[in-house]
């Protein structure tokens, strides 16, 4: 009786099929591996026929944005939101955390190992990238085309 029930609900109220698409993370170095495992299993999940090299670069992507919110973004103990959005042109992930700072390009530099997030954003998703204020806080979002 309960399956039948469940089966008859309207679409609004009938449950979700798939992953949900968003996931709260707390912030510390081990959340950057459960947003790109989350976002393949999405992208999968919705877009079954999307290549393999755009998977590659929407987990590169995700990863990016989430190491850059942890690093410069949140403080121990807070958490960030991966929001993503899907269709058959492209797929968009968002990264939602609690700094009104915008990130910024830093010079490139052979010395250091780290601040090369823009940079791979830029090359990736050339002006399909931005900032979002957002009421406690901001998001950085990217676009990869399907």
């Amino acid at each position: 009786m309960i399956a039948h029930w469940f089966t008859n609900l309207p679409v609004c109220c009938s449950p979700q099929q798939g992953p949900p698409p968003m996931l709260v993370l707390i912030s510390e170095a081990q959340s950057a591996r459960a947003a790109r495992k989350f976002v393949r299993e999405y992208v999968t999940h919705h877009v079954p026929d999307a290549s393999n090299d755009h998977l590659d670069t929407v987990v590169l992507i995700t990863s990016e944005l989430v190491t850059n919110s942890i690093r410069y973004g949140t403080e121990p103990e807070d958490s960030l939101r991966v929001v993503i959005d899907v269709d058959d042109n492209r797929t968009r992930v968002e990264v939602h955390d609690p700094a009104r700072r915008r990130p910024r390009p830093r010079p490139e530099s052979t010395e250091r190992d780290r601040g090369r997030g823009l940079v791979i954003l830029d090359h990736l998703c050339p002006n399909r990238w931005g900032v979002d204020d957002l009421p406690m806080g901001k998001a950085v979002w990217a676009e990869v085309k399907g």
